[in-house]
């Protein structure tokens, strides 16, 4: 395991959105326990300047284009003609994670590409009639679409929450399409039946916010109370993170998507088993139900202070079984580690494309 100390000062609760407390528990079971590799941390931070936390707080201008069943608001940077690199934000944050992180990637010579995810910014469904949807794989497929639309054939994916999910969905279903990931709190595929697995009390009371939203009730607090309710979560995920208000409007302003309410109410009550996913997908989650191995070159990454409920590392070591390193990225760093630490972040991508 490698450790990255982080010298930015933190300081200041959160849960975990991905279903992954079963597969956790199975995991330890089957004992998937497995070393990661150690390299030390001064030879990585040679490679990307340092940069604080909140040095940046815009991209360039935002385009649009039309990816399967969206048209994709994202971010751009770096040459066109660089290696791809394709960043994933999760729930309930958005590309401004990503905005020191890009500028970084851009010097080293990447092409940078940093999509809204369905229901989040300037993303719509290009259709009325389509289900407002947020399973693992529609997401996963949502990434390849723009990759296509782009007309990029394989790129470096790298995300956290549900961005760490996707990248690990898109690298075991489409490994021709992804030359390495990064995926903060390692692997977390898992299925609607692979979360019934009780959970003891302090265990469950992580994932507080999933069980909330599988009310009416719930869902009616979100839409009422969003600002609110992810600054909240904020808190928790990254308790010693001291982000400020500029910093959090910034992102809460992706939130006001008509579809947000819907695609974070389905994502959650479809892991729990509590709402149907859709049938065209069925063939792909079975697939992704079996836990397949991660194949390409990965890094995973955790911060020291990471709020959020979270597999330990040696949980998930087995299922990756290409080249890979681990780090924990210290310094009281949380859960939204590309803006939180920014330069190891980046240094991640760099590596694991090395």
């Amino acid at each position: 395991m490698s450790t990255i100390a982080i010298d930015e000062p933190f300081d200041l609760p959160r849960r975990r959105f991905f279903g992954t407390a079963a597969m956790t528990l199975a995991a330890a079971q089957l004992g998937m326990i497995g070393a990661a590799n150690t390299v030390s941390s001064s030879a990585r931070a040679a490679g990307v300047p340092p940069i604080k936390s909140g040095t940046n707080t815009s991209f360039g201008p935002l385009k649009q284009i039309d990816a399967g069943l969206l048209n994709v608001g994202y971010a751009e940077a770096g040459p066109a003609d660089g290696p791809a690199v394709i960043l994933l934000h999760g729930w309930p944050y958005d590309i401004y994670s990503f905005v020191d992180v890009a500028p970084l990637l851009a010097a080293a010579g990447y092409h940078v590409v940093i999509p809204y995810l369905r229901g989040y910014g300037t993303t719509s469904f290009l259709s009325r009639a389509t289900m407002r949807n947020a399973q693992q794989s529609a997401v996963g497929l949502d990434i390849i679409a723009l990759m296509d639309a782009l007309k990029i054939q394989k790129a470096t994916v790298a995300g956290f929450d549900w961005g760490a999910r996707t990248a690990d969905v898109m690298a075991v279903l489409w490994p021709e399409r992804c030359k390495a990931i990064v995926s903060v709190s390692g692997y977390l595929i898992s299925s609607p039946a692979g979360n019934q697995t009780p959970l003891p009390p302090q265990a469950a009371s992580a994932f507080w916010y999933q069980y909330y939203f599988a009310t009416e009730v719930g869902k009616a607090g979100y839409a009422k109370y969003l600002a609110e309710f992810n600054k909240f979560i904020w808190h928790q995920a990254s308790p010693k993170w001291n982000f400020d208000d500029a910093t959090y409007n910034r992102t809460a302003a992706s939130f006001n998507n008509p579809d947000h309410v819907d695609i974070v109410m389905h994502d959650y009550r479809w892991r729990l088993g509590l709402a149907d996913g859709d049938r065209k997908y069925d063939d792909l989650e079975k697939r992704l139900a079996a836990l397949p191995v991660v194949t390409v070159p990965a890094i995973t990454m955790e911060g020291d202070s990471n709020g959020a409920a979270h597999p330990p590392s040696t949980a998930y070591r087995n299922k990756f079984s290409g080249k890979y390193d681990y780090r924990l990225i210290t310094g009281g760093v949380g859960h939204n580690i590309p803006q939180e630490a920014p330069q190891a972040f980046a240094q991640a991508v760099i590596d694991v494309d090395a």
